[in-house]
């Protein structure tokens, strides 16, 4: 029990660290996910040197760091998650085969993937909606802007919503299939909106970072810089700065966080309810 202790208390000090650098720079160090790597994967090694069962508990760590490999992968390529999010979904896959036991484990993996979406999709709209009323003028102007712009698709959507509505009448399926359709376009749009005034800023070439989104594409004579997911190479920020002054770029929202509450939410509900073991 003592060595779960130490894991989860090493993964939170860890995660807390990480937020906080993620909510004041935007970013995660990759000294500071692969150092939680290296210090989960150390301790289970020497752990396992002493243990009665043998390296299980090591060997669970490494199974659990390549499952989470894949999944921070599939994440980061599916243009879900930024570079640091996805290594930090890697690295708790070292932390969180809390059993000797798979089953146990995959169990762990579960629940915390459910746990981790569930958060994430409330994170993601309560942070949309205190940018959109912190940023009223310019987020109004845009969602008008984006609604004029689509207004065809929408009129659309809205009609095909009425009339699964309507046959809403004669089965319930139906109704709440066509009022998914009508609200989509105006979430779809909202997000855009916001996406496109509340997270667009204008800085200096000076500070910018390896890795920063350019908001489009920037043409220095012939050649262009494209705004790629992978972010500005330090080849890219010197052909910038040497050409513009300043650059807007696209500010990710900080999604550390939700990493740290579906942590705390995992631990608390074993704590209480005792389910994963």
């Amino acid at each position: 029990m003592l060595e779960i202790i130490f894991l989860i208390a090493l993964a939170l000090v860890w995660i807390v660290f990480a937020t906080v650098q993620d909510l004041k720079n935007r970013e995660v160090a990759n000294w500071l996910n692969f150092s939680l790597i290296i210090f989960v994967l150390g301790f289970r090694f020497f752990y396992s040197l002493f243990s009665e069962n043998g390296f299980n508990f090591f060997y669970q760590g490494l199974i659990g760091l390549g499952i989470f490999f894949v999944i921070g992968n599939v994440l980061y390529y599916g243009r879900m998650f930024a570079g640091g999010d996805a290594k930090l979904m890697i690295a708790l896959g070292a932390v969180l085969p809390l059993s000797e036991r798979f089953y146990v484990n995959y169990k762990i993996f579960i629940w915390f993937l459910l746990i981790f979406l569930f958060s994430g999709a409330v994170y993601g709209s309560v942070i949309s909606v205190v940018m959109a009323l912190k940023n009223f003028k310019s987020f109004k102007r845009e969602f008008s802007k984006q609604i004029k712009k689509n207004k065809k698709y929408v009129l659309v959507l809205l009609f095909f919503g009425l009339v699964f509505m309507i046959f809403g009448f004669f089965e319930n399926l139906f109704f709440l299939t066509g009022a998914f359709v009508f609200i989509f376009p105006y979430i779809f749009l909202f997000a855009r909106a916001v996406d496109n005034s509340c997270l667009v800023k204008t800085i200096s070439t000076k500070k910018l970072r390896e890795g920063d989104w350019l908001y489009g594409n920037v043409k220095i004579g012939r050649n262009v810089v494209k705004a790629k997911w992978e972010g500005l190479s330090r080849e890219d920020i010197k052909r910038i700065q040497r050409k513009y002054r300043k650059i807007k770029i696209r500010q990710g929202v900080p999604f550390v966080p939700v990493f740290l509450i579906s942590f705390l939410v995992l631990i608390g509900m074993n704590w209480l309810w005792n389910p994963l073991w």
